[in-house]
């Protein structure tokens, strides 16, 4: 179906198709760049509560902060934020808690906010083509005086082109875009009931200690 059509000269000629190439070579290296990221974050944090409380109880907190910082999840920095300040009161623990789920929450959403621009702007930049392309179709059967097919195809074609190019950029953008968005909703939650479960298993064993030593 395609195979007569000028690929090369429609990108040359119509600086949309500039534009819409320009926007798949940033979602594709924004792609990469937040995927090896998740990549690196990509371990189970389930045996690091129970790593960190034995490290607690067994009278080693550094070791289980060191254990929260090789931690590459969120998990990790969540945790430690709860070990650093368990001797404050719940409220300073709770929005300590908070401001470190933010924090991790802006690292992992750096940059995912261009891919989702580009889903949502890439099919109006080949809207845009697609006018363009009508236009420069209508433009060149004003100036051969004819309406035959051989002229309106070629403008035609070419506004389609566009559309068609935009889409191709959108829908994979859309689709790793709502995959990270996704991804980020699992890891902050699991990030936080790690580190509320850790908290309540510190407050059980200083109450315990403190009801052994009033028994003794």
């Amino acid at each position: 179906m395609f195979e007569n059509f000028d690929w090369l000269g429609a990108v040359r000629t119509s600086p949309v198709m500039v534009v819409i190439l320009l926007c798949s070579v940033i979602t594709f290296g924004f792609t990469i760049e937040r995927a090896l990221y998740f990549w690196k974050r990509r371990d189970d944090p389930s045996e690091l509560r129970r790593q960190v409380t034995e490290k607690v109880r067994s009278g080693a907190p550094k070791e289980a902060l060191w254990l929260c910082a090789a931690q590459p999840h969120p998990a990790g920095a969540v945790s430690a934020a709860v070990l650093k300040h368990a001797h404050q009161s719940s409220e300073a623990i709770e929005e300590q808690l908070q401001i470190v789920l933010s924090e991790q929450r802006l690292a992992l959403e750096r940059n995912l906010g261009v891919i989702g621009t580009m889903g949502n702007t890439a099919p109006l930049i080949g809207l845009l083509g697609t006018v363009w392309g009508i236009m420069r179709a209508f433009h060149d059967m004003a100036q051969t005086g004819s309406a035959g097919p051989s002229v309106v195809a070629a403008g035609v074609a070419e506004a389609l082109f566009t559309t068609a190019a935009g889409l191709l950029v959108a829908v994979p953008a859309v689709m790793v875009y709502n995959h990270f968005v996704r991804r980020i909703s699992v890891m902050l939650t699991v990030a936080e009931n790690q580190a509320r479960g850790l908290r309540l298993e510190l407050e059980e064993s200083r109450a315990h200690t403190h009801g052994s030593s009033r028994a003794a």
